[in-house]
């Protein structure tokens, strides 16, 4: 598996590629579309992240090797593709190396920027909730 950085690096490799934010709204959107679907059994309240416009469903678990795996949804196609972008770059990672990593992407490939304030706050509750759920791991694993 890759570093988290080096996701990040081809997250913004990928969208240097297109100068038209059009262009990278349709990427968004197709990584959205590429994320595999949760059982129904997340979609429930008690996975809603609090905080986004969007109905968004985070789902997480610890694998045995101490490894977090994130899987998601949500019923707005922009919203898909960001929460994709998130889980390309988090999934898989042990609970410290996301708790300790940096997310630049989001500003390199001009995410924020080009997101409604009220996207932008869902984008930084769903790295709250990713983060509130490697903290969790983080306890359960230092117990």
């Amino acid at each position: 598996m890759e570093s988290i950085n080096a996701a990040q690096d081809e997250i913004i490799e990928e969208f240097s590629g297109f100068d038209d934010w059009m262009d990278k709204y349709s990427l968004i959107i197709e990584l959205g579309n590429s994320l595999a679907p949760i059982k129904d059994e997340y979609k429930v309240p008690e996975y809603l992240i609090e905080g986004c416009q969007s109905r968004v469903w985070l789902y997480a678990q610890l694998t045995e090797d101490n490894k977090v795996v994130f899987q998601a949804d949500s019923d707005a196609i922009i919203v898909k593709g960001i929460i994709a972008l998130l889980i390309k770059v988090l999934s898989g990672h042990t609970p410290n190396e996301i708790l300790d990593s940096e997310l630049y992407f989001i500003d390199d490939i001009g995410l924020k920027e080009h997101l409604s304030p009220t996207r932008s706050n869902g984008l930084l509750s769903m790295v709250k909730q990713m983060r509130m759920y490697a903290l969790a791991f983080k306890s359960k694993i230092e117990v």
